[in-house]
């Protein structure tokens, strides 16, 4: 069992002892104080409201009403969005001027997992330190609540789906006409969540014919919910029985983004931000952002446009950061998160499946002629798993030093920049593992890479 604290939220496993799960005294632990620090004015505008959104996980319901309450007895008014994505839950915050927001989503990690995402006034996610803030609180467990005149009111309101999908559509650079016109038929793998509630209602208003896999928002997941290929079985098959223009895979909180071709080949789940950058770029150009851990390729097409391309270390508040300091267009992360400032600093898949869409509109031609335009790199993604001895500061000391004649970059754990290849080696700010990331020109050789860097972890525990 497992509960862990981080730039990411409060996320665990649900379920066990008190401080070892994120069980029901953790949850009103976690959310009292973040409450008492929004009290404080810190990330908040004053309003005395607090957003609340969640995905279909089968815990979901449990969880926030143990949060709601929690907020209403610290004296906050809740606006309860339901069944929402992580970016309508971001924009909803914006748009109701509240004071800030939780998610309750554990995004890609399986159906035993849940997690509290902290949201500030401009529904973007706590910085480290205010985020460092709340847990210093929450270990101080000195909590004070209103009395019952002071109360919290609950408000329910399901619109903002239906907001956020018309503001989507309302972006410039989502050309609905020319989505239209290319009567696009595409397969959907919702995951058994929010997905499954919202897709269907973009998908619709882009003129767009669709199936949806896997559309019930049960939280009963069909599969590891993680859009990786080897969880894709069932609609890449699908695809490849013809009949569709596109795949689109996204995960039960609908920030990732992946793309399947109509051979029913994956365009990489490291490209769907590429491709989409690529589309903004030709009509608005400028600087771009993703994180160490993402390919080359986001580089390339930048500079090809003319732009510069900045990297930055993992976890999306990191990249949104860095994207407003130079002043990016575009950026995002290689796990199929894209950043699009137009509509809000988040990753939002329903932002990235509109601009996609209409890049294959603008451009005629089908996705796997899109895919073999970008420059052609292999990410393989490997991980180690963790245990209560493993000395991961000594770990990443000891890499270090072997490749100090590499360029090395320590910002976020350590990446080996060679010339014609890359790896990078972090402590998951999701899960008890060290990601061991590595791109080459092969996928041979990136995995090869990958798993040299593994043997002298392996060898050091």
């Amino acid at each position: 069992m497992t509960l862990i604290k981080s730039i990411s939220g409060i996320r665990g496993t649900i379920g066990g002892h008190v401080g070892d799960t994120l069980n029901p005294l953790d949850i009103v632990k976690f959310t009292s104080a973040y409450a008492m620090f929004i009290r404080k004015g810190r990330g908040g505008c004053g309003s005395g409201k607090i957003v609340v959104g969640r995905d279909a996980r089968i815990s979901g319901d449990m969880v926030r009403n143990i949060v709601c309450g929690t907020l209403m007895g610290a004296g906050f008014d809740v606006i309860d969005i339901g069944l929402a994505t992580t970016p309508t839950t971001e924009l909803a915050v914006r748009m109701a001027g509240a004071d800030g927001g939780i998610i309750i989503t554990a995004s890609h990690n399986p159906r035993q997992w849940n997690a509290l995402k902290l949201l500030n006034s401009e529904g973007e996610f706590l910085s480290k330190a205010d985020g460092n803030e709340v847990l210093a609180v929450a270990e101080k467990e000195d909590f004070a609540y209103a009395e019952v005149d002071g109360l919290g009111k609950y408000v329910s309101d399901a619109s903002y789906n239906v907001k956020h999908i018309d503001t989507v559509l309302g972006l410039k650079l989502v050309d609905v006409e020319a989505v239209r016109k290319a009567r696009f038929r595409v397969c959907v793998d919702a995951i058994n969540s929010v997905g499954g509630i919202i897709l269907p209602g973009l998908l619709d208003g882009l003129g767009v014919e669709y199936e949806i896999l896997n559309g019930e928002p049960d939280g009963d997941f069909a599969h590891n919910p993680e859009p990786l290929e080897k969880n894709l079985g069932g609609i890449m098959e699908r695809m490849r029985g013809g009949g569709f223009d596109l795949g689109i895979v996204v995960d039960p909180d609908v920030d990732r983004l992946a793309f399947i071709c109509e051979d029913g080949r994956m365009f990489g789940e490291e490209y769907t931000l590429v491709s989409v950058a690529d589309y903004v770029l030709g009509h608005t150009p400028g600087n771009t952002v993703s994180n160490l851990s993402s390919t080359r390729a986001l580089r390339d097409v930048t500079e090809r446009h003319g732009g510069a391309y900045t990297a930055s270390a993992v976890g999306e508040v990191n990249v949104t950061t860095k994207m407003k300091e130079v002043g990016a267009v575009i950026g995002g992360e290689g796990n199929g998160g894209v950043i699009y400032p137009e509509c809000h600093y988040g990753r939002d898949a329903l932002v990235g499946i509109a601009l996609f869409l209409s890049s294959l509109a603008h451009k005629g031609c089908k996705a796997s002629e899109l895919r073999a335009t970008f420059p052609a790199y292999f990410i393989a993604k490997n991980r180690i798993d963790l245990t209560p001895e493993t000395d991961i500061d000594a770990i990443l000391a000891k890499v270090k030093e072997m490749y100090a004649d590499q360029k090395v970059n320590d910002v976020d754990g350590v990446k080996i920049d060679f010339p014609d290849k890359w790896v990078h080696l972090r402590k998951s700010n999701t899960e008890p593992i060290i990601r061991v990331y590595s791109e080459a020109s092969t996928m041979e050789e990136a995995d090869a890479l990958g798993k040299r860097i593994m043997q002298v972890v392996e060898d050091m525990q």
